[in-house]
């Protein structure tokens, strides 16, 4: 490409580049958008072609704020501008700054799979306590090296287009030369303030991540009309929440309330407790949970927790409260969802706040965490201790780098069977928690074990498997042992991840994980219909246990019959509420969306204006969470405390 350089006005110039600019963020979208196509399919031409359109308002913004200091030092109004090293340093600028912009969107054509939804501003204090960043950078590079060679090749057009106008056409200054463009500079200011807060209205608020909403039917594609650095510039400063007065405290108390008494007068029962969490380990991998999929011939890839399905007690509905591993410890050990952000990364993360670790504790329970990653990684070493969880076994304690997968940590399998040996020193009652690690990006089996999986059709669906087999043998391992029958397992995930499945490609979907309640002392066994989620198994395992003092959480008992319980997650600002057969998506502000997943496993008919009676009962109960859930937050009242 040949392109002979010329000079115009500095407004031509900045003109020609912006316009340069949104041409390659549409070209960055629709590459976002065949990459991901499978999870847009039920898009039509005619709506692909509207969050199009809507996404030219994101990426003016985007585009704006990325720019926002080369612009002004182009508009100056003063000769200095048109000098040689000047104009070298602010070409430079140009092209360092959206460089790395298209290289944000570049990382979302490969990431958004595993989250669903635009990496946001969390994402520099997510990683900031992983020691091998170097090395996770590197694999992902290697990974996606095709990605990495197009970016490259992407930059290096947009670098040569974008020196179409070489440094801007000089002008003899005199007052009418300054008076010209300091009024260009003032116009430019004015169109900026309106494309950064979409309209100059007194009314209109900058806009956010929720206004992609306008674009789209499902929230689910809410990502195709948002760019990358606008995600994560508008969530660096994740917002506060704010307090809300929809009830009053009596009403509030009998719609929802997430103090929880004591019912019964049985002695509490001190089983040991060991939760396992097991790295995007999606209800869809399991062939004991989906036995009506592809006409009855789905088999799944996890055979042992097939077999541990038919001894535990589960439901047919069963939900993460997150999409990410940061998300599930709060949610399964405290019975804390993360709304919007992750909560450990929220403001409130320095709240006062309680766990199953620290009221067992409280009853001499030892208390123990188990991952094989480095320690400190995620942040799971900082949260476990603030949970009240007293002894961490990493990657330092286990000692023994032969069994490093050189990723992310020690191997499931080598991990698994330290685990049960080193249960087996703690004197009982105890409480554990187990974090797996091999069922991850970049989805490898240690090199004995290749090729003994089914490599499926998904990525992780060999890995899953070999951590099905590592499960297997810490059961085994621990059936020998003399604490064994007299614990409480319970097995679930952090969160899900990709999907084959049809049934799977929807919001609800996306949520769907196992969560066993295996006991092999006793009869915890069966399925039910009732709607479980990670925030339930705290008070499920406490009351299931006779627990005897009142506690702080915010999911509901599971074995309990009598009550009517919801489930609730949130990506992208989005509620997703589910109460019995229903789904409703609200914004926060109106909902936006109602659907049968009983008659509609699809989501693809809205009843949002056929059904108000259940849409409004169902939003009672929504704006009964967030009072209580936005309030406890802000005043620091995330345990309980008695009147």
């Amino acid at each position: 490409m040949n392109l002979k350089p010329n000079r115009q006005s500095v407004y031509i110039v900045l003109f020609y580049q912006f316009a340069l600019l949104l041409a390659l963020y549409a070209i960055c979208r629709l590459g976002f958008f065949l990459v991901n196509k499978s999870l847009f399919k039920h898009l039509n031409a005619a709506e692909i072609a509207y969050t199009f359109w809507g996404g030219i308002k994101f990426d003016v913004v985007a585009l704006l704020y990325i720019n926002s200091l080369y612009v002004i030092l182009q508009a100056l109004p003063f000769p200095f501008k048109y000098r040689s090293g000047y104009q070298r340093f602010t070409k430079w600028l140009f092209i360092i700054t959206n460089s790395i912009g298209f290289l944000a969107n570049f990382i979302d054509f490969a990431y958004y799979k595993f989250t669903l939804k635009r990496t946001t501003g969390s994402v520099f204090s997510q990683f900031s306590n992983e020691k091998n960043k170097l090395k996770l950078t590197a694999d992902f590079l290697l990974e996606y090296w095709h990605l990495l060679i197009i970016l490259i090749l992407f930059i290096a057009a947009f670098v040569k287009l974008s020196q179409v106008f070489a440094a801007p056409k000089k002008v003899r200054f005199n007052w009418k030369t300054y008076a010209a463009q300091t009024l260009g500079l003032l116009l430019i200011a004015f169109l900026f303030v309106g494309g950064v807060r979409g309209g100059w209205r007194h009314s209109t608020r900058p806009i956010t991540l929720s206004n992609a909403g306008d674009y789209v039917k499902s929230p689910a594609d809410m990502s195709l009309v948002l760019n990358t650095p606008f995600s994560i510039m508008k969530t660096l400063k994740s917002p506060k929440l704010k307090k809300v007065n929809y009830f009053d405290e009596q009403t509030l108390a009998k719609l929802y309330n997430p103090i929880h008494q004591p019912n019964d007068t049985a002695s509490f029962k001190k089983l040991n407790v060991v939760f396992l969490i097991i790295e995007s380990l999606g209800k869809e991998h399991i062939g004991a949970l989906n036995k009506d999929q592809l006409n009855g011939t789905y088999k799944g890839y996890t055979p042992f927790i097939d077999s541990l399905v038919e001894q535990s007690f589960t439901s047919n509905v069963t939900y993460a409260n997150g999409r990410k591993s940061i998300d599930a410890l709060p949610s399964v050990i405290s019975g804390i969802p993360s709304i919007r952000e992750p909560f450990v990364l929220s403001p409130y993360s320095s709240n006062n706040t309680t766990s199953i670790a620290k009221l067992l504790g409280d009853e001499g329970y030892y208390t123990a965490f188990f991952h094989g990653a480095p320690n400190g990684s995620m942040g799971f070493s900082a949260y476990t201790n603030l949970a009240g969880i007293r002894h961490y076994y990493g990657k330092n304690e286990y000692n023994n780098d032969a069994d490093f997968d050189n990723i992310w940590g020690i191997w499931d399998e080598p991990f698994m069977q330290y685990m049960a040996k080193t249960i087996d020193t703690f004197k009982q009652p105890f409480f554990t928690a187990f974090f797996s690690v091999s069922s991850h990006h970049p989805y490898k089996v240690p090199q004995k074990y290749q090729g003994k999986f089914p490599k499926g059709t998904l990525q992780i669906h060999e890995p899953l498997g070999y951590t099905d087999m590592a499960i297997r043998k810490f059961f085994d391992a621990a059936k020998k042992m003399p604490w064994y029958k007299n614990t409480l397992f319970v097995l679930c995930a952090d969160h899900a991840t990709m999907s084959y499945l049809p049934d799977y490609q929807n919001v609800p979907g996306f949520f769907s994980i196992p969560i066993l309640f295996y006991y092999p002392g006793g009869n915890l066994k069966g399925k039910t219909d009732k709607i479980i989620q990670q925030i339930d198994i705290m008070p499920t395992v406490l009351n299931y246990m006779h627990y005897k003092k009142p506690y702080f959480a915010f999911g509901f008992d599971a074995l309990d019959n009598k009550t009517t319980n919801f489930a609730v997650n949130n990506n992208d600002g989005n509620f997703n509420f589910y109460e019995g057969d229903y789904l409703l998506v609200n914004d926060g502000t109106k909902s936006i969306a109602l659907f049968n997943l009983k008659t509609d496993r699809n989501t693809s008919k809205n009843l949002i204006d056929q059904l108000p009676e259940v849409k409004a009962e169902m939003e009672q109960k929504l704006k009964a969470f967030i009072q209580q859930y936005n309030n406890r937050m802000i005043n620091n009242q995330l345990t309980y405390q008695k009147e």
